[in-house]
């Protein structure tokens, strides 16, 4: 078959036309044998047809020996030019590569490079944690492509399960602005909040300047 030059739509050899927006949401699951797989590929027999589906590592860590049968939750990206389908071992790590899409100037591939670089619990909560320098020791990840992706995502993901309860205490503006600047630091979002914790601790509240100063003396311990 040959890809004709409007948008969506493909070009048999018969001389007919499909529209690929409606081949698109037909591929959402795949099970079959795995004949092949590699950090970043696996090859999936179903019906005698072979599929090469792009992984991610935790993906691919997941995922059984050749020879086996296995089941992905799969993501078709359809191009003028071309079909391309991405597989997940996990319906939440399709979700999370689903959301990454939505963020300005991340593709399906660099999409798949960021869920290699950090499992997908650990980048949600460094995403609403607003957790910039984590973010950015991922492969392809600069800064403005992480400060996009907490402006674009925080508010549209949900909360990691097993995510302590401290997060949900310091709701007031100047505890938020204090924990963002520990984080900016360097400092895990979780240790920030328990450091503003003991440095609020039962007292009235106070300004900035006092509880960064307290805070950040108690990570220094």
């Amino acid at each position: 078959m040959s890809w004709n030059q409007a948008p969506g739509r493909l070009s048999l050899r018969d001389g007919s036309a499909l529209d690929c927006r409606t081949i698109a949401p037909m591929i959402a699951h795949l099970r079959g044998t795995l004949l092949a797989k590699r950090p970043n590929q696996a090859i999936v027999e179903t019906h005698g047809v072979g599929y090469d589906v792009a992984i991610s590592v935790p993906t691919f860590t997941e995922m059984p020996a050749a020879g086996a049968e296995v089941a992905l939750h799969v993501h078709t990206h359809v191009r003028e030019d071309a079909l391309s389908l991405y597989g997940f071992f996990r319906l939440a790590e399709k979700q999370l590569f689903e959301k990454l899409l939505t963020v300005s100037g991340i593709g399906p591939k660099l999409a798949i490079t960021i869920l290699s670089g950090m499992p997908a619990d650990e980048m949600v909560g460094a995403i609403r944690g607003g957790d910039l320098v984590r973010l950015t020791r991922i492969p392809g990840i600069g800064k403005k492509t992480a400060e996009r992706m907490v402006l674009e995502l925080r508010d549209k993901l949900p909360t990691p399960a097993g995510a302590s309860e401290t997060s949900a205490r310091l709701a007031s503006p100047v505890e938020e602005d204090v924990i963002s600047a520990l984080v900016n630091l360097g400092y895990q979002r979780a240790a920030a909040d328990k450091a503003l914790l003991a440095a609020r601790g039962g007292k009235s509240p106070q300004s900035f300047d006092v509880l960064f100063r307290e805070a950040l003396g108690s990570l220094s311990k």
